[in-house]
């Protein structure tokens, strides 16, 4: 039996089980996915982030992998400098992809004793006063004291409670995804700076590989977010949006998401409780 099963070893159930093992709780991530993901949702982290990570000593391991750019922002999309003093030792953002942000947590968690399972699918839970029963994909069942659901804005776990999750739903969608280009960066560049002087939500930028990371409004807002875009849709949102489609090719991965804000109606029932996008989305 463990003190706490978590579902999702997503950055909030990694950070979870670190957190967790910090005070000698015993705990299992138990995430669905086979492998880890080449979808790359996050480009950075951001002042609170980095302060958190220094307070736990990985600070060093973050900055290896990724790059210090100086603190920036936008209100009602006008562009603005930031504050001349930020009460921080850390008033930067620091760009690096999700996809590493994860491996490093997860490698924080097993160090400190957290055990990570992968292609483990939570499809059912049953609670009494001792504990948490939780039920996989493949018949296994676990028992904890407690358990958390940190398995994102579709939560199996929050669904399974009856939770509710109201809120406002998309008005905008926005195609995201990974791919090479058929023109000169020089090109590129020149058009994303023009095309962003009006329009925010997008962008095109290098991300190793040969690869560039495309950001573009789709034309509405789909009835399932779940169903990738096609590469025939970015072309024509790019023709729409910035006048050419860069030439884009070979994907690696499509995908899309929305400005949808919720909320949970509870963030605890009984031993189980929500966290991270289980419990709460909004645009970023």
């Amino acid at each position: 039996m463990f003190d706490v099963i978590i579902a999702g070893g997503g950055p909030t159930g990694l950070m979870l089980a670190a957190e967790l093992r910090l005070h000698g709780v015993g705990v299992v991530v138990l995430e669905k996915a086979a492998e880890p993901t080449e979808i790359v949702r996050s480009l950075g982290l951001h002042v609170r982030s980095i302060e958190v990570m220094d307070q736990r000593g990985l600070l060093e391991r973050f900055l290896a992998h990724g790059k210090r750019f100086e603190t920036g922002g936008f209100f009602a999309a006008i562009d603005k400098p930031w504050p001349a003093r930020l009460d921080s030792a850390h008033a930067y953002v620091l760009g690096i992809p999700q996809t590493v942000t994860d491996r490093l947590l997860v490698e924080h968690a097993v160090e400190l004793g957290a055990e990570v399972r992968r292609g483990c699918e939570l499809v059912g839970l049953s609670q009494d006063e001792a504990g948490v029963s939780a039920e996989l994909a493949d018949g296994t069942r676990l028992r904890a004291r407690f358990l958390v659901g940190c398995d994102g804005g579709r939560s199996t776990v929050r669904k399974l409670l009856g939770v509710g999750f109201p809120g406002a739903p998309a008005e905008v969608e926005i195609l995201l995804g990974a791919m090479e280009v058929g023109v000169p960066s020089e090109t590129v560049t020149a058009v994303v700076s023009e095309v962003r002087r009006t329009q925010k939500l997008f962008g095109l930028g290098p991300v190793g590989d040969g690869l560039y990371r495309v950001v573009v409004p789709a034309e509405a807002v789909s009835g399932d977010r779940s169903v990738a875009p096609t590469l025939e849709e970015f072309k024509r949102r790019l023709r729409a949006v910035a006048g050419t489609d860069f030439g884009v090719h070979s994907p690696r991965w499509l995908s899309r998401f929305g400005d949808a804000t919720r909320q949970a109606e509870r963030y605890r029932v009984g031993r189980v409780l929500l966290a991270g996008d289980a419990a709460h989305v909004h645009p970023p």
